[in-house]
């Protein structure tokens, strides 16, 4: 997935009125929380414990050498002590990465009976962040604000998703998308704006004819296929039609070729997501249902019928759940079952959805695809789990780019699918359906959404934040009322930021 090792730099803030006993205590402190914290292997990137700040030119030149080092994906900072916030603004103007300000000190507790003035001078963070606060406020700086304790779970998990965050945000950095077709059917919500998105978000997005995709199906080995079809078999239950001798065995092995022609394309070109278009096959003899799968399951992002932006968020939702249980995957919203309090969506796709979500072992079988006008083309089956996801999107407004997030709990199917030859989960949205559809209706959501039972929303707002996009959250404490306001405020927002406010 990532192959890279990043770090994580920690800046610690001060200034020289204190002393240098004083700044030798601040820079012990700041090395002991670190070492402490990297031992702990409670983040996914290793921290780098930089000197001390203490001037504005110290404050640039360590912000420029974070932009310079490509294995800095974020910065975390701490006022130890007073620093003054003044010394921080050229620094600050000049840094190009994602920001935390961790809101901490180096002791847990007051120490009640030996507390002095010399402690106080030591241990001020209380108003030296605050100080530093200020200056990012002012700056309208994005950033990523924790307060606890540095030992404590939970300021070290929300650090760790901020982490998570910043390797897919520097994973989306030129990151390369084939659209293999065009986007389908005059369909709007797919498409958006290629140029802004490769401006802010960093997507690089390519169109190819399907014939360059073909040539290099065609040239796969019968080696290249029997390792596939090993693999399947270790990994898959296989219907007695796609078995070895049935009826449809033709199409398993056709799927084998067109995944090893498709992996070694998108390998060859850096390629880290990719779309189809079911209306553009020429040269191939099925839907490539089963490698868009197996291929997600490896970490690629895939988008349907030409959705590219919805590739490239399956990809960084993968990145920021890497080594995390649940999956994720690309999914579409199907069908409802409305039932009052219990209404829910069943969640599917003609074929591509990533066996990562998987509640047990997938069933590989061959059936008839209704569209698309040709051979029966072989898929993964299976069901997800119970529990707690997040469903996410990204839209084209015009003037932004806005995501939607809608938090909501996977739940057993009320029976059987027995004529239902796909992968598909059943789940309720948050606060319920009434509301959660009007109100993705109403923030002009797609049907397509990136769906993630190993992340949740915390990951996807510190992306929007560092991304500099609108986000829109539909949750349990989500009515109409509240989100409509949040949508005009929102609006009257950004056409001000464009004019430069």
């Amino acid at each position: 997935m990532a192959n890279q090792t990043y770090k994580i730099w920690f800046v610690t803030g001060s200034q020289h009125l204190y002393g240098e006993e004083t700044l030798r205590q601040v820079a012990e402190h700041s090395r002991t929380m670190v070492d402490t914290l990297n031992s702990s292997g409670r983040f996914t990137a290793g921290l780098v414990c930089t000197p001390t700040v203490k001037t504005s030119d110290e404050i640039y030149d360590i912000m420029l050498k974070a932009n310079a080092d490509p294995s800095c994906v974020g910065v975390i900072t701490w006022m130890h002590t007073f620093s003054p916030a003044k010394m921080w603004i050229r620094g600050l103007k000049a840094f190009a990465k994602p920001l935390c300000h961790l809101h901490t000190q180096f002791n847990r507790e007051i120490p009640w009976d030996s507390i002095d003035m010399d402690f106080m001078n030591l241990n001020q963070s209380a108003h030296g962040d605050r100080e530093f606060g200020h200056i990012v406020s002012r700056m309208r700086r994005g950033v990523k604000v924790v307060v606890g304790h540095w030992q404590d779970e939970c300021v070290l998990a929300k650090i760790d998703k901020w982490i998570r965050v910043c390797i897919a945000w520097a994973d989306s950095a030129g990151m390369k998308i084939a659209r293999f077709g065009d986007n389908m059917n005059n369909v709007a919500v797919t498409d958006g704006d290629k140029v802004d998105a490769e401006i802010r978000l960093g997507y690089h997005v390519d169109y190819y004819p399907i014939g360059d995709l073909a040539a290099y199906v065609d040239a796969v080995s019968q080696d290249e296929i029997n390792a596939l079809l090993e693999d399947y078999a270790r990994s898959y239950d296989i219907a007695p039609n796609a078995a070895e001798g049935g009826r449809d065995r033709a199409s398993v092995v056709e799927a084998a070729r067109i995944e090893a022609g498709l992996r070694r394309f998108l390998t060859e070109r850096g390629i880290k997501a990719f779309t189809t278009n079911f209306d553009a096959l020429h040269g191939l003899h099925q839907l490539p249902g089963l490698a868009c799968q197996r291929l997600m399951a490896e970490g690629y992002g895939f988008g349907g019928e030409g959705d590219w932006k919805t590739a490239a968020l399956v990809r960084t939702m993968k990145v920021m759940a890497e080594g995390l249980p649940g999956g994720t995957s690309f999914m579409e919203d199907y069908t409802y079952d409305f039932d009052g309090s219990d209404s829910a969506i069943l969640q599917a796709h003609m074929l591509e959805v990533c066996p990562s979500i998987a509640a047990g072992r997938p069933r590989l079988e061959v059936h008839p695809l209704g569209i698309g006008g040709k051979a029966d083309p072989a898929r993964l089956v299976f069901g997800t789990a119970p529990g707690a996801g997040v469903a996410a999107t990204v839209v084209d407004m015009g003037n932004r780019f806005r995501m939607i997030v809608n938090e909501v709990e996977v739940v057993e199917t009320k029976a059987a699918l027995p004529k239902l030859p796909v992968a598909q989960a059943f789940w309720k949205p948050m606060p319920d359906l009434a509301v959660s559809a009007e109100a993705w209706i109403r923030a002009g959501g797609t049907h397509h959404t990136g769906f993630s039972k190993a992340i949740d929303a915390e990951f996807l707002a510190d992306y929007a934040e560092i991304a500099g996009i609108e986000m829109l959250r539909i949750d349990a404490r989500t009515t109409i009322e509240g989100f409509m306001k949040d949508i005009r405020l929102n609006e009257v927002y950004y056409k001000l930021f464009s004019l430069g406010y």
